[in-house]
């Protein structure tokens, strides 16, 4: 004869097995291949123009991959979440599962592939030096910028390219890194450093500017591209993001976008 006590248990245990099956499948795919059910959650730096940054009210965010990700979002039949990160928090948060992918000007290199997911890229980009146009002496290469004082955001490509030249040619240069680009052109305007170490996409927006006192020095690096990043393993996302940014370029909407911020296309190189 089964025991009662003993049924009632096996019944108990089963249930809550049961529960935590539920709560460990609800909690590993609330919305599928994003976090949230319909949405595309998007890390991005909110202060680093032409490519994202607040418009006017200081609350609209307003640039290329704000656009590129509305039009994303769009073709996944998702909703766009704009999530304003620091720069040197956003790859962790990305790991931490604060957001679904970021979309903030990242530069696509080899290392970084080995920790995360990218789409095909989307923009090239490259490293310029730029200073004010009233600097007596223009530097031509980053071995010109010594007695200069030099400035990029911190923990960029920018950042990376010079520690790794410092590294290999045992130069240190006075150096003043920040947390947003926008600092860096503003010292520079104010003559507090001399030389900014910059992208190429970033470059344009400033030197468009009616009455900018910056112009372009040298290029130190033409070999860029950036691309979406999207957590390790996330590759229904992936394939998902890689076919919406095929799609959105076939029918010329990247395109378009590129020409009404910057006033020509820097999609279709990096397709090439």
């Amino acid at each position: 004869m089964i025991n009662k006590r003993t049924a009632l248990s096996s019944v108990v245990l089963a249930l809550v097995l049961l529960v935590c099956i539920i709560a460990c499948q609800s909690k590993a795919e609330p919305g599928g291949m994003t976090l949230k059910k319909g949405v595309l959650m998007i890390g991005m730096e909110i202060g680093y123009p032409p490519m994202e940054y607040f418009d006017e009210d200081g609350k609209t965010p307003i640039g290329f991959d704000v656009e590129m990700g509305k039009a994303v979002a769009a073709k996944l039949g998702l909703t766009p979440e704009f999530i304003d990160t620091a720069w040197d928090g956003i790859f962790s948060s990305l790991d931490t599962d604060k957001f679904d992918c970021i979309m903030s000007s990242v530069t696509y290199t080899s290392e970084r592939s080995t920790r995360y997911n990218f789409s095909t890229p989307y923009v090239v980009n490259a490293q310029y030096l730029v200073v004010r146009n009233d600097l007596p002496v223009k530097p031509k290469s980053l071995e010109e910028v010594q007695g200069l004082r030099l400035t990029f955001q911190g923990e960029t490509t920018s950042d990376e390219l010079y520690q790794d030249w410092s590294a290999r040619t045992g130069i240190r240069l006075e150096t003043y890194p920040y947390d947003k680009v926008m600092n860096c052109f503003d010292d520079l305007s104010l003559n507090r450093v001399d030389v900014i170490l910059v992208d190429s996409v970033v470059a344009a927006e400033y030197l468009s500017r009616p009455g900018n006192p910056y112009e372009i020095s040298a290029l130190v690096s033409d070999d860029e591209v950036l691309a979406i990043c999207i957590k390790k393993g996330n590759d229904e996302l992936t394939a998902a993001i890689d076919k919406a940014l095929d799609e959105l370029y076939a029918e010329g909407t990247l395109q378009r976008i590129s020409q009404n911020i910057f006033g020509t296309d820097v999609v279709s190189p990096a397709r090439k």
